[in-house]
């Protein structure tokens, strides 16, 4: 082989390996920037996940509250009927201690 052969296999040689260094270097480029992409991405769906769990939370909280209400309602009414239940009472229940007592002392 004559000396310009051997010189341009070197130089092919040094091409190749200068060619497998780029394609290395931008294989690990383009390994970095999807792992990048992919935390970004992983982060995004944690803070809508995050949004959508505390909404849901709101709503659920509002839901509870606004049933606490209706609870409270029904027991405030069914409290005052029975006030007027033994309003109506009070005055026969009042008879009938006046009856007693003073039909045991009166003979």
């Amino acid at each position: 082989m004559s000396l310009e052969a051997v010189q341009r296999v070197t130089e092919a040689e040094e091409k190749a390996r200068a060619r497998r260094a780029e394609a290395a270097e931008a294989c690990k480029k383009l390994v970095s920037d999807a792992e990048e992409a992919g935390k970004a991405k992983l982060e995004q769906a944690r803070h809508e996940a995050e949004a959508q769990a505390a909404e849901a939370l709101a709503k659920a909280e509002a839901a509870a509250a606004k049933d606490a209400q209706a609870v409270e309602q029904e027991t405030e009414q069914a409290c005052d009927a029975l006030r007027k239940a033994a309003a109506g009472r009070l005055d026969d229940a009042a008879a009938l201690i006046i009856r007693r007592v003073v039909g045991d002392s009166c003979p």
